[in-house]
């Protein structure tokens, strides 16, 4: 049976420590603190199966904490602790369904019964999770089809994400068969809302653009710098928000959230048009045109994203930031901790830039790899993978030492990816993009109603090979194969991670500014 996850919330919890110890020794994993809104801010990063919460904190009063945690995740088991059992505090508690409540002093032996006697995991959370999400799944329904602006998008993929949390830790396979259907008939809508504002977007001055690849480093990263300690912009190559939330709860004993937002990755949603256009604050065929030594074109041979240091320094020199900074690139395990035994040379910078390759890395070997294939059958092993690589990584490790030295972090991505499951045919030449979520070229033979098709490219910021060259993209979980060997081509890559087209999963990502706590 898996470790099973408390969170205790008590503004003394100093005086729990024998408690804590109590439980850790019994195999139990133990989360404290100290505060009503601490506790709402851990919630919201780690999926717990029980609280202890004290009733009497100052600031946020344990009945509010209690009702705001109902509010993030409804399902978790609540234990109320109280000097009191006077009958308005019991009812308060009672209306916000509580799991059961206890009077202090309270012995560890009290607490281990609790524990017993409240979490039947297996059966709690899937008969808890299964009835929330009935409710819920009219709720999700109507905000797919209403949703009409950026931040309702957000909202919702936010919504569905944490379901998908839930429901991975409930038994009850058939509702996460329905969570994967709401998530298609989402990325549905959503192709059709970016396929109707994406060129007026990036076209105009829209007064509703969101915040894009070319715009993150001049509204979000820029101003941070020389704010009296170093700022650290780590880029983990292709991750996508459940994977941050799987990691975010470990960082929380030495890291805050200062900010948390989604932006949009421009088209195509690959390292070489979203990080290019990340670092260099421009749109793929802005770089081909200022700087066309640093833009590689799609059917050259050489890596696309040789040049991210290069990039990065044009668009400084043009910010007018005078700054010292470091670029580094981690693709292995060796070069992470080489890179941490640098840290006091890092420290002396007013930004590193740094790129970490392994969530990318490891959906590629997942395509690849028949073993890590079978390993991550299910997105609840996908995102376990995910999980071991980072409480295993330097970069974990770079994080402590960060924190431990006073500096800032903000964390993001380039772009995600969806798991692909309906093939889609698609006709063109030799000189045809070979990317399964996109293509490129100018013979490309398609039905328009099966993808979201840019005729011109130059209106959306991309390069044109060619006057007639075109993109077209793969929308929800489809994926572009050519007719030739097409059985054994939808075979080989149905149910894997791609990216490049149209879906929040690829889009909707993560950027998260952090301080030591």
């Amino acid at each position: 049976m898996r470790e099973i996850r408390i969170l205790w919330v008590d503004d003394e919890i100093g005086v729990l420590r024998s408690h804590i110890l109590f439980l850790n020794e019994r195999g139990f994993e133990t989360d404290t603190c100290h505060s009503g809104n601490d506790a709402i801010n851990m919630v919201r990063e780690k999926a717990y199966d029980i609280i202890f919460l004290d009733e009497y904190m100052p600031g946020l009063s344990g009945i509010e904490t209690l009702r705001r945690i109902k509010g993030v995740r409804p399902t978790i088991p609540v234990v109320m602790i109280t000097k009191s059992e006077e009958e308005d505090i019991m009812d308060a508690a009672i209306g916000s369904q509580i799991a059961d409540y206890l009077i202090k002093p309270v012995k560890p032996q009290q607490i281990l019964m609790t524990l017993k006697r409240i979490l039947n995991i297996e059966e709690i959370v899937t008969r808890q999770t299964t009835t929330v999400f009935r409710e819920e799944f009219s709720t999700l329904s109507g905000m797919i089809s209403s949703a009409s602006t950026f931040e309702e998008w957000c909202e919702l993929y936010r919504r569905l994400t944490f379901w998908q949390g839930e429901l991975i830790r409930s038994s009850d396979t058939g509702m996460r068969d329905v969570l994967r259907m709401q998530e298609s008939d989402a990325n549905r809508a959503f192709a059709k809302y970016i396929s109707n504002n994406y060129l007026r977007w990036i076209s105009t001055d829209a007064t509703d653009r969101p915040l894009i690849s070319p715009a993150v480093m001049t509204k979000r990263i820029f101003p941070l710098i020389s704010k009296g300690s170093p700022l650290f912009f780590i880029v983990v190559d292709n991750m996508r928000l459940d994977q941050w939330q799987t990691i975010a709860g470990d960082l929380r004993q030495m890291m805050r959230t200062v900010d948390e937002e989604l932006y949009l990755s421009i088209l195509p949603t690959t390292t070489q048009y979203s990080r290019n256009a990340l670092f260099a604050g421009l749109m793929p065929a802005a770089i081909g045109e200022i700087m066309p030594d640093y833009w590689i074109d799609e059917n050259d041979d050489e890596g696309k994203n040789l040049n991210e240091e290069k990039l990065l320094a044009k668009n400084l020199q043009r910010a007018g930031i005078s700054c010292k900074w470091s670029y580094n690139k981690i693709s292995s395990d060796a070069e992470g901790r080489s890179l941490n035994e640098r840290i006091s040379q890092l420290l002396g910078n007013d930004l590193n830039m740094l790129v970490y390759n392994f969530v990318d890395l490891l959906s590629h070997a997942r395509t690849e790899i028949n073993l890590i294939r079978d390993m991550t059958g299910d997105e609840g092993s996908w995102l376990s993978l995910t999980h071991s690589w980072f409480i295993h990584s330097p970069l974990i490790e770079l994080l402590r030492l960060v924190s431990a030295r006073g500096a800032r972090v903000v964390i993001t991505t380039d772009h995600g990816s969806v798991r692909v499951q309906k093939p889609v045919k698609v006709v063109g030449d030799r000189q045809t993009s070979m990317n399964l979520r996109y293509k490129t070229g100018r013979n490309l033979d398609y039905n328009p109603r099966d993808v979201f098709e840019i005729t011109a490219p130059s209106r959306v910021g991309l390069p044109m090979s060619n006057i007639s060259s075109r993109f077209i993209f793969a929308c929800a979980n489809d994926f572009l194969v050519y007719p030739n060997n097409y059985n054994h081509i939808v075979s080989y890559y149905r149910d894997s991670f791609q990216h490049g087209g149209i879906s929040m999963q690829e889009m909707l990502l993560p950027l998260v500014s952090l301080e030591p706590v």
